[in-house]
């Protein structure tokens, strides 16, 4: 029984798999995708779908013969699978072109991703044959759209990408990272930190994700009791550091950029300080809640500033979630 059990499990990994390259095939792909839109949907947890191709492969395979192709795909499926995540799978969907499923992932994750594995394949020295580009299209899954619908709108990612000059990533900005974002910022007890947050703006970026890591230190110091000379004293006080900080420096960034609005978010800026003061001095007299400090977190910081007034200079940072800055031309 043993052997009957281990023999099947051999005939589904050849059935599952790519002759050429070992990596996944296209029927397995197709097993696959429903099953993880359908989970994406069911946890609530964004799924990226990544394609992409080798630029120019026809030249390759005319110039060096189809023997020198084909060794370029199986270095190709090597190099790739080796440069992906453990958590994501990488398929042979036909020819020269490939599929990677990016589980947990929104298009902002998956177009880093994307952008990596472009970058490092343009490194690349291929045996026999030198240099080689390869473009990409990104999307996410969205809304509860099929998984050939899903795959079309990969689809034309890719061929936006060789459209506008190959060796480069196209990302479609959206999902449902976004929508859910919006309805699930916050649990009872701690902020989550959503990639529908990221603005492109490296910095920006960073001291967002801190923001929420010291909120959160601050929600555990109420919860465990902290009072104005321990713990909850100590955590909103380098909270308020951080957010005085993070506004100005996120100031001067915009400006920069010559965003029209500033104004009216620096005044955004200076309504959320205001509020933070007055909660910071109830702190400091023992007469803040953790309702309260979760209620100014939550609704004020991250539902009505970060996620609703920040979100008018995203188009601003565009490099995270559009076209790769700056990519390396083929020759």
């Amino acid at each position: 029984m043993a052997q009957l059990n281990d023999r099947i499990m051999e005939l589904e990994r050849l059935v599952s798999t790519d002759c050429l390259t070992g990596l996944w095939n296209r029927a397995h792909f197709d097993r696959l995708v429903e099953a993880e839109a359908y989970r994406s949907l069911r946890y609530r947890q964004p799924v990226s779908l990544i394609l992409f191709d080798v630029d120019h492969f026809k030249h390759t395979n005319d110039a060096y013969g189809h023997q020198a192709g084909d060794t370029v795909l199986r270095e190709l499926a090597l190099f790739a699978n080796a440069t992906i995540r453990s958590s994501d799978s990488i398929f042979r969907w036909g020819g020269e072109e490939f599929a990677v499923l990016a589980t947990s992932t929104g298009y902002r994750g998956a177009g880093r991703l994307a952008e990596s594995l472009r970058a490092h394949v343009a490194q690349h020295h291929f045996p026999g044959v030198g240099e080689i580009t390869i473009s990409l299209g990104v999307a996410e899954h969205a809304d509860a759209e099929s998984a050939d619908e899903w795959f079309r709108r990969t689809d034309a990612m890719l061929y936006a990408a060789k459209e506008s000059g190959r060796n480069r990533v196209n990302i479609e900005a959206l999902g449902n990272s976004d929508a859910w974002a919006g309805e699930i910022g916050t649990t009872p007890l701690a902020l989550v930190w959503q990639e529908a947050y990221e603005c492109g703006e490296p910095s920006i970026d960073s001291e967002h994700r801190e923001l929420f890591e010291l909120a959160n230190a601050l929600i555990q110091s109420s919860i465990e009791g902290g009072n104005s000379k321990g713990g909850l004293g100590l955590a909103f006080g380098r909270l308020f550091d951080h957010v005085a900080r993070h506004f100005a420096s996120e100031e001067a960034l915009l400006e920069q950029h010559g965003y029209a609005k500033l104004d009216a978010h620096r005044r955004a800026h200076m309504g959320l300080l205001e509020r933070a003061i007055d909660l910071k001095n109830a702190v400091e007299a023992g007469q803040a809640k953790l309702g309260s400090v979760v209620e100014f977190l939550a609704n004020d910081v991250v539902a009505r500033h970060l996620f609703g007034a920040d979100r008018d200079f995203f188009p601003l940072f565009k490099t995270a979630a559009g076209s790769a800055k700056n990519p390396i031309r083929p020759g």
